[in-house]
């Protein structure tokens, strides 16, 4: 049992407090992983502005919520699977893929398949993907630098399937149409 406290901006101290409310104005509800991090007003900003880098990547809108999809399946965060579902369904990403990604399917996109088995590889082997999986994404059409775009993708992340795991962060209202849960092996 978790005994973090899921803070507001009543309750968070200053520095967490302003970040919260821009969080707020931005998604129009504060959702529980950030108030979970406003316990640690570092890891909070780090989170906020790696999410906002990672926006900035070359990637497509449908190519950054599968890189975030990939790594929350294989860190097994329920809380991260759910919120980005629901995020890729405002977002307009195509069902099949999103079924995809929360079932561990391949994609049907040969290119987007590629990018989801990078992302999953690196966050699986601690950042060794094999050549095999970085050439296939290579030969579909990405090039070196999207691997490291992956790569920050992966770090931003894990930042909060991390926070997700240790806190048991509950899960908002606003994504329980997309609850998930993961498949725990035998």
């Amino acid at each position: 049992m978790s005994s973090y406290q899921v803070h507001t901006t009543e309750t968070a101290s200053q520095p967490a407090a302003e970040l919260l409310k821009k969080a707020e104005e931005k998604y129009g509800f504060l959702p529980n992983i950030l108030g979970v991090m406003a316990e640690a007003p570092s890891i909070l900003k780090a989170y906020m502005t790696l999410a906002g880098i990672f926006d900035e990547t070359s990637f497509t809108q449908t190519e950054r919520q599968i890189v975030l999809l990939a790594v929350s399946l294989s860190n097994e965060c329920e809380y991260c699977m759910a919120a980005h579902t629901a995020m890729a369904n405002m977002q307009d990403v195509p069902d099949d893929v999103v079924e995809a990604l929360r079932n561990n399917e391949p994609i049907k996109d040969n290119k987007l398949e590629t990018l989801r088995r990078l992302a999953y590889e690196i966050a699986d082997t601690k950042g060794n993907p094999t050549n095999k999986t970085v050439k296939a994404f290579l030969d579909a059409g990405y090039s070196q630098g999207q691997i490291l775009e992956v790569i920050l993708g992966v770090g931003f992340k894990t930042l909060s399937n991390y926070t997700n795991h240790v806190a048991e962060t509950p899960l908002d209202e606003a994504f329980k149409p997309t609850e998930w849960r993961a498949q725990k092996a035998a």
